[in-house]
């Protein structure tokens, strides 16, 4: 399976290359490299950990502590849509645990799982800054406000009839 995701990934790896070389010189080498591989990827699997250990000379160890340490990176791929839902006091003394439960039920993943046809991300978030607003719920950059629970399959729907 290594190879398939590295074949199938060939643009993604020669630009990853380039961006390496570039920085190749430079200070915090790591961190910007990290940060670029999942702006290409979207993610940072064992296969690009690996490429970024092999081109920059970096303990594949040393770079897997940074990845897992960071919580802006992961290692799992994400959907499509990222849902958010704050947790933040104000969100979650006005139900935001409910409209968490409904998204969780809805989509059929856990909190921080990516549906089996790579559509949604559900994340918990903290404060979002709309604490009037609470509970409130993010898909992508779109923000909702006063969620209602029994709401969240008409919102859901609108993602999902959206062409891949």
């Amino acid at each position: 399976m290594q190879n398939e995701f590295i074949q199938s990934k060939h643009k993604e790896f020669s630009e990853l290359k380039k961006f390496i070389d570039s920085v190749k010189n430079s200070q915090g080498i790591l961190m910007q490299t990290l940060q670029k591989a999942q702006d290409i990827f979207g993610y940072l699997p064992l296969e690009v950990q690996q490429f970024i250990s092999d081109e920059t000379n970096i303990p594949l160890a040393d770079i897997y502590g940074v990845v897992t340490f960071y919580t802006q990176f992961t290692i799992e791929e994400k959907g499509k849509h990222k849902v958010g839902v704050c947790l933040g006091t104000a969100c979650y003394v006005k139900g935001s645990q409910d409209v968490i439960d409904k998204l969780a039920d809805e989509l059929n993943i856990k909190v921080g799982q990516t549906t089996d046809d790579k559509m949604f991300t559900l994340e918990a978030t903290r404060c979002l800054g709309c604490c009037g607003l609470a509970p409130v719920m993010t898909i992508d950059e779109d923000v909702y406000g006063n969620v209602d629970p029994k709401k969240v399959p008409e919102i859901i729907a609108k993602y999902k009839n959206q062409e891949v």
